[in-house]
């Protein structure tokens, strides 16, 4: 009976490190996810403020286009299921200039990651989209920059 109780629950725990093992293993697209993770980073710099600044329409247009690549992303099923919030911290001592700069990093990096070949035909169509949203965001951003110096 001893045993047969340490066998089992031997058999639990490797069962349970089993699952946790193919838990971190990427998906079919893993571009795509770490791509929302960078668009969701990207939009919560955008979308942070102080207390003496007011968000103006090219901010608006950025964020639109951001929330577009994320839904064309989420439409073909590709989620990793976090909401728009669950991103890295953001450094509030960077002035809306240093936002701006931070915010085209992570949307080049968004675009590098779409970018790549894709071997399925269905996925070209949702990856022509996801770039042209990113694209018009990344132009917005780049506007921004200029306004802000």
């Amino acid at each position: 009976m001893k045993i047969l109780n340490c066998s089992t629950l031997l058999s639990l725990l490797l069962a349970i490190c089993a699952g946790m093992a193919f838990g971190d293993k990427p998906g079919r697209h893993p571009r795509y996810l770490h791509a929302l993770s960078d668009l969701r980073h990207a939009r919560a710099h955008l979308e942070f403020l102080t207390e003496s600044e007011r968000r103006d329409a090219m901010e608006e247009r950025a964020i639109r286009e951001i929330d577009a690549a994320i839904r064309e992303i989420k439409r073909a099923s590709i989620d990793d299921g976090k909401d728009l919030n669950d991103h890295p911290p953001i450094d509030a001592h960077l002035n809306r200039a240093g936002r701006y700069h931070r915010t085209l990093e992570l949307l080049n990096a968004a675009h590098r990651d779409v970018t790549m070949e894709e071997d399925t035909p269905q996925s070209q169509g949702l990856q022509g989209r996801v770039i042209a949203h990113v694209d018009e965001a990344r132009r917005t951003v780049e506007r921004l920059i200029e306004k802000y110096k």
